[in-house]
This record gives C-alpha cells, sequence and structure tokens, in this order.
C-alpha cells in the first residue's frame, strides 16, 4: 500500500489561516503635525511585508466605540494644549469610555505627541485616563517638541511597523 505524500503548506495558506488582526490609529490635529505624526505611523503600520493587518486611521472626532470593539490595538496621536492632551482627543474619551467599559480586552496601545512645550502635561492626562480602558502602553511614547523634525517623523514610522508586526506575531 502507498502512502500518502505528506501535507505540506504553501505561506500564503498559512497566512490564509491567521485571523486578521485589527489596528485603530486616531489622531486629533489642528496645525498638522500631529496628523503628519499619524501619517507616519499608518505608513509603518502598513508595511508591505506585514499581513493579515486591518487599519482604520480616523481622525479623533470620527471615532466611536465601535471601533474600540473592533480593534485589537491603538496608536492615538494628540496635540499638547495648555499643557493637556487636546480637546477633540479629550472628547473621543468621553464619548467611549463608558460604552466600553468592561466590553474591551487590554489593548495594547501606543502614544503621539506634538507639543509646542515638554508634553508632560499631555501624557500624564493620556495615561491616566488609557489605564481605565484598558489600553497597556508597547512601546514608548513619541513626543515632538517645537517644530516636527524628520528624525521625529522616521520613529512614528518605526513605531507603526512595530505595532503592526507585533499584531501581526500575536506578541499582542
Amino acid at each position: 500500500m502507498k502512502k500518502a505524500a505528506p501535507n505540506r503548506s504553501t505561506d500564503e495558506e498559512i497566512n490564509s489561516c491567521m485571523p486578521t488582526r485589527n489596528l485603530l490609529i486616531i489622531y486629533h490635529s489642528q496645525s498638522g503635525s500631529t496628523e503628519k505624526m499619524a501619517r507616519a505611523s499608518l505608513e509603518g503600520a502598513s508595511h508591505s511585508e506585514i499581513s493579515g493587518i486591518e487599519i482604520r486611521f480616523l481622525e479623533a472626532n470620527l471615532a466611536t466605540e465601535d471601533d474600540l470593539l473592533w480593534a485589537n490595538g491603538i496608536i492615538i496621536g494628540t496635540a499638547e494644549h495648555f499643557g493637556y492632551m487636546s480637546g477633540g482627543l479629550k472628547d473621543f474619551f468621553d464619548r467611549t469610555f463608558y460604552k466600553v467599559e468592561d466590553k474591551i480586552q487590554p489593548l495594547p496601545c501606543a502614544i503621539l505627541i506634538s507639543a509646542e512645550n515638554d508634553g508632560t502635561g499631555a501624557l500624564t492626562s493620556i495615561r491616566r485616563i488609557v489605564k481605565g480602558y484598558p489600553f497597556i502602553e508597547v512601546q514608548e511614547p513619541i513626543i515632538s517638541r517645537g517644530p516636527l523634525k524628520s528624525d521625529t517623523l522616521e520613529k512614528c514610522v518605526d513605531l507603526g511597523t512595530a505595532i503592526s508586526a507585533g499584531l501581526e506575531a500575536g506578541i499582542y
């Protein structure tokens, strides 16, 4: 009796069995700097060698609790306003917190801040709020102080790649 040939799967067949992971990128920007940082993280998260990741890229005022319920990870971008996060991001938190309370698993999170000062007030306020969702910071925050520089945008690309690759690999 002849033995059946072993079943060899191609990389494509293996990847098609992997569940899609969802990354939500939200931001609020008035001057455009935070949007540029968020777009750079989107560029990294969309890296062609990373598969199985679906991305929603939304302004904070357009993001809803449904987006959070959909997400497996989140990148949050804000400008620093008066030593605090932007009102647009705070509004997102106000609109969604109680609607997703006890409905989401801990989400890996990364933070981007465009600041004219040092950004610490915005970072502190965001960290205080995201603990309650619960979001877990998995990358060091990127804070752009003063005019946006090209090396900061490169760090945002790297952050987006790292979050996306981590979701793809099941690290978080």
